[in-house]
């Protein structure tokens, strides 16, 4: 059996987003490892944000 580890910095972005904005959805917060841009891709999608303005509110909150 394969104990993945969950990676607590990406729990607490997606947490601090979801807070943030409510139009996240579930699926759009999911995180695979190894998968990091992709899930970047899909926050500036579903807030119509650029990488760096989503960078800058996930370390202010």
């Amino acid at each position: 059996m394969v104990i993945v580890e969950k990676n607590t910095f990406v729990e607490e972005e997606i947490g601090k987003l979801k807070q943030k904005f409510a139009t996240l959805m579930e699926d759009d917060l999911l995180f695979e490892e190894g998968r990091r841009e992709e899930l970047w891709a899909k926050y500036q999608a579903s807030i119509d944000q650029t990488r760096k303005e989503l960078e800058k509110i996930v370390s202010s909150l």
